[in-house]
């Protein structure tokens, strides 16, 4: 049963209970009251105008009516051995008097002698006679029966006037459950983002949605965090394969040049063994460089702790340039140094920070051109310290610039080596793994044809206050 209808029955039933009480309470006292008056008047009788004496009535002999006749109301019956019995009576019934015991009686209540109402009754004896006076209840019933239908009556307009405004009362009081209702049932069929509105402030109601939003909140944090884990496992999962798959691929390249190289000498099929043996002295090389990339990769994935310690940036990018010249064959490589002081100064392994800068400054110098000169800047912006490569080359797309940090991404979606001269792919993505160890951010701002700004940021230590 619905509450709202399950609370107006119970109403009404308290109502009814109540006017049932209150009918019956009523009833009682006005049958008393109207009993009590009609007994103050025949005791009233039989000590006056009705008192027994000697020949019948004290008001006159043989029961005649005497000066005061008794009114017309009352039925009287006087009994005196000598002079016999008398009935003054104005009534189409009479009382049973016959059970009546011998004495003085009542005021008591009997039956009619035939079909008739009941009657109220007082008998007094005096020597030999006895007067009996009795009057018929017929008004008392009737004024009780008016009193009954009158109470019957208001009290169905009163259950009918409450039950309406109640279940109106009730309905405009629930609707805030309803509201509740409402909310739940849109949660079950799958919209997490539902809520309460809000409602009366101080009520039950109210500490309800209050308490309700804040479990729907949690709940939903919880579903967020498992749609988020599951969403994390899958791509970890996805960038696992890609990584094992571009892993193979380029162990399977320089591995298979090693063998061939192989089979040619141990055949005596290559003219200059000499020029056989750098080959595969080249491709080990190379391996060798991969494998630890590799390695590297997998160290970072797995959190291992750096060696890290203040540096001095400005210090760390001026050798980290020399050595890049030297490995680029004289490329103009040109530092610019903008900040104030001596600064920033960082925290941070030297050794792998002096590679982030050497992947960086590779990048440049295989895809720039050589006639033209590669930036680096040092800078002071806030609390970060900023290292910016700056080349004219090619530049990138704007899809290139979103993976070009990923592992194994080369530009293409196929990330296949076209000749022996591209990398591995992995440089950059050692590079965003490094500064992310190092609670640093990377990026690059580039547009095609207009070369590239690759960036680090990383925490000051000298940070002013």
């Amino acid at each position: 049963m619905p509450l709202r209808i399950s609370l107006v029955l119970s109403t009404l039933a308290l109502v009814i209970l109540g006017l049932l009480a209150s009918g019956v309470a009523v009833t009682s006292a006005m049958h008393d009251d109207l009993l009590n008056r009609i007994d103050t008047g025949l005791t009233e009788a039989t000590d006056t105008w009705a008192r027994p004496g000697r020949g019948g009535f004290e008001g006159g002999p043989h029961g005649g009516p005497g000066p005061r006749r008794p009114p017309s109301n009352y039925y009287v019956q006087v009994s005196d051995a000598p002079y016999g019995t008398s009935i003054t009576s104005d009534y189409g019934w009479s009382p049973e008097l016959s059970g009546l015991p011998a004495g003085d009686v009542g005021p008591t209540t009997v039956d009619s002698t035939g079909k008739g109402p009941q009657w109220r009754v007082i008998q007094r004896t005096s020597g030999t006679a006895t007067v009996v006076v009795a009057t018929p209840l017929r008004d008392l019933d009737r004024t009780l029966s008016r009193l009954v239908w009158l109470q019957l009556g208001i009290g169905a307009v009163v259950v009918a006037v409450v039950g309406a405004a109640g279940y109106l009362l009730v309905r405009s009081a629930l609707r805030p459950l309803r509201r509740v209702e409402e909310t739940a049932h849109a949660i079950a069929a799958g919209d997490l983002h539902q809520r309460i509105p809000e409602m009366a402030p101080g009520t039950e109601v109210d500490s309800l949605a209050t308490s309700l939003n804040t479990m729907l909140g949690q709940i939903q944090q919880a579903f967020d965090a498992t749609e988020a884990s599951e969403q994390q496992a899958r791509a970890s999962e996805e960038r696992m394969r890609r990584f094992v798959a571009d892993a193979s691929h380029e162990l399977r390249t320089p591995l298979t040049s090693i063998k061939g190289f192989a089979d040619l000498i141990r055949n005596g099929m290559t003219p200059d063994p000499a020029d056989g043996i750098a080959r595969l002295s080249a491709e080990a090389d190379r391996m060798s460089l991969l494998v630890e990339d590799l390695l590297m990769l997998a160290h970072l994935d797995a959190q291992r702790p750096l060696a890290m310690a203040p540096v001095e940036l400005p210090v760390l990018i001026d050798d980290a340039v020399a050595a890049a010249r030297v490995a680029a064959d004289g490329r103009e490589i040109v530092v610019e140094h903008r900040s104030a002081d001596s600064g920033p100064v960082v925290e941070a392994d030297a050794a792998r920070l002096t590679q982030v800068v050497r992947n960086l400054i590779g990048n440049a110098v295989a895809h720039a051109p050589s006639q033209t000169p590669i930036r680096v800047v040092v800078a002071a912006v806030g609390d970060q310290a900023r290292v910016e490569v700056i080349d004219a080359g090619p530049g990138l797309s704007e899809q290139d610039a979103e993976h070009v940090f990923d592992r194994f991404y080369r530009g293409d979606a196929s990330r296949h080596r076209t000749g022996g001269a591209g990398g591995s792919g992995l440089g950059l993505s050692i590079v965003a793994a490094l500064i992310a160890a190092h609670h640093g951010t990377v990026g690059v701002t580039s547009v095609a044809g207009e070369g590239a700004r690759f960036w680090f940021m990383l925490p000051r230590l000298d940070a002013p206050d």
